[in-house]
């Protein structure tokens, strides 16, 4: 995923990309060799949708989520998620006072800006299905009342592969709460040396870099490039082109569940907010096809047959973007 200026953009049109490139910036003296996974979690931030990260441990997904949420002046919490850990726990609980002899409501961690899930798959069912209602409607349910989160609110959560021990496969339903799946891979030989540079001269800090990261964004400017990236046109062709991929996808041979309607709306919003990182004035086919893998990746199922045979979600959408014919 490349994120870069563009040519010929208006002011208006730069701001997005100025404005987040200061925090790519401020990632990039922390982490090293993960920039496709930090342009990735800036179009979620952007586009106010919510992140899952997966991969092996110690390639920095965590680390990455902390100085995310530094760099932009967002609340960070922290939900570490066990195979024990009840509903109550992420939401809150109302608890007694006998002081004021009523009961009042404790806010658990899910009431944040930048809401980092860790090993989201270790939880049981129940417990995961405690962040459904937060992230689709943005509040939570306690004894019959609700209660509102940040404006800004976001989950990140990280996984390892679901092929490891004691983990636990997320429902299709909460899985399509996530507007990306953005893949954390090892890093290259270079960018992995240089970590170990990184961490060396660190010395004692090197158990806590992310407190080497700086606020370069405020809340009203996040706040402000959202809106933006909300009202950047989509032409008719555009949405069409969209539309097309979608139900292409439930049709296609090596699938067993296609893409749904919220999928549509996901790709949409997403490559708007990449247009905007981008600094474009309206969105191309090209963002909805870069966008095409980290959106669609999760929300589609093969058959056993492409299973057997070895493809990935990711070779049978690369395969459907061949099928459908690109918009001039």
């Amino acid at each position: 995923m490349n994120i870069d200026p563009q040519e010929n953009s208006t002011p208006e049109a730069t701001a997005g990309r100025t404005l987040v490139g200061r925090i790519q910036d401020q990632l990039q003296t922390v982490v090293s060799g993960q920039e496709s996974v930090m342009q990735g979690l800036l179009t979620c931030l952007v586009a106010g949708g919510h992140a899952l990260l997966e991969g092996v441990p110690g390639v920095a997904k965590t680390l990455l989520v902390k100085c995310l949420a530094a760099s932009a002046d967002c609340e960070f919490s922290r939900i570490q998620l066990t195979p024990d850990l009840m509903p109550s726990d992420i939401t809150g609980v109302n608890i007694f006072d006998q002081h004021e002899n009523r009961f009042k409501f404790r806010k658990g961690p899910v009431f944040g800006d930048i809401v980092l899930a860790d090993e989201i798959n270790r939880a049981p069912a129940k417990t995961q299905a405690a962040l459904l209602e937060a992230m689709q409607e943005k509040q939570v349910s306690i004894d019959g009342e609700r209660h509102a989160l940040s404006d800004l609110f976001t989950v990140v959560a990280t996984q390892n592969p679901v092929d490891y021990e004691g983990t636990y496969p997320l429902p299709e339903a909460q899985l399509d709460r996530f507007l990306m799946k953005l893949h954390v891979p090892y890093p290259s030989e270079d960018a992995e040396l240089e970590m170990l540079k990184r961490m060396h001269v660190l010395g004692d800090e090197s158990l806590k870099p992310e407190s080497k990261i700086q606020c370069v964004i405020q809340r009203n400017e996040l706040a402000a490039v959202r809106t933006q990236a909300r009202a950047t046109p989509v032409e008719a062709p555009v949405m069409q082109y969209i539309i097309n991929i979608i139900r292409q996808s439930r049709s296609q041979q090596n699938l067993s569940l296609g893409a749904s309607p919220r999928a549509a709306v996901m790709l949409m919003e997403a490559a708007k907010a990449l247009a905007v990182l981008r600094s474009k004035e309206y969105v191309t086919p090209d963002e909805v096809q870069t966008l095409a893998c980290p959106v669609l990746r999760h929300r589609i199922i093969l058959t056993p047959e492409a299973q057997v045979e070895g493809l990935s979600p990711d070779d049978c959408i690369q395969e459907l973007l061949k099928q459908v014919p690109i918009p001039r």
